[in-house]
């Protein structure tokens, strides 16, 4: 059973803060091979999903309204933890991100910038592709972007 949580920057104590760099270094740095600067400055803007199962932080995601990284709302640092993977997680933690989004700004365009091998995942949630294909930090990824509807 995943325990979820939504905090704002002045919510997260320092300890949970480190698990949540851990967890993003420990996939996207380690795992997927990618020296990239994780430590963004955007973190005190954004509102933190945090998944924890039996106290240890399992999933991962940061929010940010209209106009903060995006001209639209946005969902970034989508991470699960490797130990937890193949149990549904990660659309566990797709809608919570979304609702936690909506509660807190309302029905509005969400915009991702998905790693391109996610396309489909991200699909099922009502992203749709916008544009071609890019780089970021040499693995390819492509904006989508979510409309508002009524059943969501």
């Amino acid at each position: 059973m995943i325990h979820w949580e939504v905090k704002t920057w002045e919510q997260i104590s320092r300890d949970l803060f480190y698990s949540v760099l851990s967890l993003r270094a420990e996939v996207f740095v380690v795992e997927q091979n990618c020296p990239y600067q994780d430590v963004d400055g955007k973190d005190p803007k954004a509102l933190h999903v945090l998944g924890f199962q039996n106290g240890e932080l399992v999933a991962y995601a940061r929010l940010f309204g209209p106009g903060d990284y995006f001209e639209q709302a946005s969902i970034g640092r989508v991470v699960t933890s490797p130990t937890h993977r193949g149990l549904g997680l990660g659309k566990q933690l797709m809608k919570q991100a979304i609702e936690s989004l909506e509660q807190h700004w309302g029905k509005t365009v969400i915009h991702i910038s998905a790693q391109a091998y996610l396309e489909h995942f991200y699909a099922d949630f009502g992203f749709v592709r916008s544009g071609e294909n890019y780089l970021e930090d040499d693995i390819p990824h492509l904006k989508m972007l979510r409309n508002p509807s009524p059943q969501s």
